[in-house]
């Protein structure tokens, strides 16, 4: 089973070692792993997708929160959330295919970010399984991917589910649980609705 946790640390060296350190000493295989800034100077964000039992999210969240310059830790996946990845993918192509990628790119809302005389780059964003989709079709036709560079997944729980957001909106708490308590889950839409 994949769990995604998502842990706000603190920028400096190191913490990516530890991070990966105690995964390996759980026996826990990270499938995906994206680092970047914050709303906060000084602290990141951290993505981390593992492949464990349905039951290690609390064992892996309780090591997790113990590591030196870990802040916060959340297991995404139990909640509504939005999750996206990024993929650059580089095709071979000719004059005579060139046409049919910028067609296969145009079904998959993807764009063409570079065009070289022998190769193209696609550019395409969503969930892990329309970047599938796009690679299964582009294997399964005369084109050739000469490599993939993938960002790997980066997720955010929908709707007001921490201190900091009613602060940022400046909702007192009270108020904001009386509006929970007539709307169980605020902010929430179904993902068809949603633009990919």
């Amino acid at each position: 089973m994949l769990h995604t946790f998502v842990a706000i640390v603190e920028d400096k060296p190191g913490v990516l070692t530890r991070v990966a350190s105690l995964f390996r000493r759980l026996n826990v295989n990270i499938v995906s792993l994206t680092v970047g800034s914050s709303e906060r100077p000084g602290i990141s964000r951290m993505t981390i997708v593992a492949d464990a039992s349905p039951t290690a999210g609390h064992r892996i969240m309780a090591s997790l929160y113990k590591l030196e310059n870990v802040l916060e830790v959340d297991d995404i996946g139990q909640y509504a959330s939005v999750s996206r990845e990024l993929a650059l993918i580089k095709v071979a192509a000719t004059p005579k295919t060139r046409s049919h990628i910028f067609e296969l790119a145009e079904v998959f809302r993807a764009r063409i970010v570079d065009l070289a005389p022998e190769s193209l780059m696609i550019e395409i964003t969503g969930v892990e399984s329309k970047i599938e989709g796009l690679i299964q079709v582009l294997n399964e036709s005369e084109d050739r991917i000469l490599e993939i560079s993938r960002t790997g997944r980066m997720v955010m729980r929908r709707g007001q589910h921490t201190s900091r957001v009613l602060d940022a909106m400046r909702v007192p708490a009270g108020d904001a649980e009386n509006e929970t308590a007539t709307d169980p889950e605020p902010g929430i839409a179904e993902e068809a609705d949603l633009p990919q």
